[in-house]
């Protein structure tokens, strides 16, 4: 028993039950209604921060050092207390079910779908309203104007880039660093995702926030780009083609491989604010529609799914 106990805790294994816990049980209401998702605690604590040390009164270069210092803080506390639930859940069966307990938390297979699946079934129903308000909680542009096409867009894009985000760079921190890794990654995401922007409030202070959430993200988002590729069986040209084209060192790989996989053209110009962005294009064929969205969240289970495999098949590899 204590053999088997052993092999159930190689990280991989380890990495493969929480996703399939989360897949199962998510973050169910009932428990938010109760306690914060602890992504809301992260952010409260960079908010507090950012309050005090991100003045105007001071310069770029000591904005930018507060930034990096705050950034430290929160993913260095964040790693900690991984680390310590990790030495605590050590070694026993019990602790291996707490372990995937906890790990789920930091992972989105089951909420990312449950917030694109109403999107497409609006759409299926030819409800372009509630279309718009379902991906506007996914998305930060203008939703009101967007037609059937662009909501479509808009939730394929969000479901490709997430699909990374809150499913392949937390699984992959994980499995290589245990939950001290994906704390610290959560941490860092959640700290790009708030203060990482180039306005000029946040351009110095959100600095090492965005560079760190680019080198993490930096393997994984080619991992999810080929996980779509591969269930889609088409898109590599796309994705190597176009990915080097988004502003970002890595968004652009899962959405342009999700417009290869699904052969549609996404990106281009989104309003924001009321202003107009250049963005850009991913795919050289027609605009997607709804059905297009159900497939690209057939791509995306199936991406899933695949995903899971490689983690079994590592963990029967690592047990030999």
């Amino acid at each position: 028993m204590n053999d088997v106990v052993q092999v159930a805790w190689e990280p991989a294994w380890c990495t493969l039950a929480a996703l399939g816990l989360e897949a199962v049980v998510g973050y169910p209401d009932a428990l938010h209604r109760r306690l914060r998702h602890p992504v809301a605690w992260i952010g409260a604590a960079l908010d507090r921060l950012e309050r005090r040390f991100n003045q105007p009164r001071f310069s770029d270069r000591a904005r930018r050092t507060l930034g990096a210092f705050s950034l430290l803080l929160v993913a260095g506390a964040a790693a900690l207390a991984g680390a310590g639930l990790q030495t605590v859940f050590a070694g026993s069966a019990w602790g291996l079910a707490a372990f995937a307990l906890v790990a789920s938390v930091g992972l989105a297979q089951r909420s990312l779908f449950d917030h694109v699946a109403p999107i497409a079934r609006a759409l299926d129903q030819g409800d372009l309203a509630q279309a718009r308000l379902a991906v506007g909680r996914i998305v930060g542009r203008d939703v009101e104007q967007l037609d059937e096409s662009q909501v479509a867009a808009a939730g394929l894009e969000s479901l490709a880039e997430s699909f990374n985000d809150g499913v392949v760079a937390p699984a992959f921190w994980l499995l290589v660093a245990g939950l001290p890794g994906l704390f610290a990654y959560k941490a860092v995401n959640t700290a790009d995702s708030l203060i990482g922007h180039m306005e000029p409030r946040w351009r110095a202070f959100g600095w090492a926030a965005a560079r760190t959430d680019d080198l993490m993200n930096l393997v994984p988002a080619r991992i999810a780009g080929l996980l779509i590729v591969l269930v889609g069986r088409r898109g590599l040209t796309t994705m190597l083609r176009d990915a080097p084209a988004h502003a970002s060192p890595n968004a652009g790989w899962p959405e342009a491989a999700m417009a290869g996989a699904l052969q549609r053209r996404l990106g281009g110009p989104a309003a924001y604010d009321g202003v107009e962005t250049a963005r850009p294009q991913f795919g050289r064929g027609p605009a997607p529609d709804a059905a297009d969205l159900r497939r690209g969240l057939r791509v995306y289970l199936a991406a899933c799914a695949l995903m899971w495999a490689a983690l079994a098949a590592g963990g029967f590899a690592w047990g030999r």
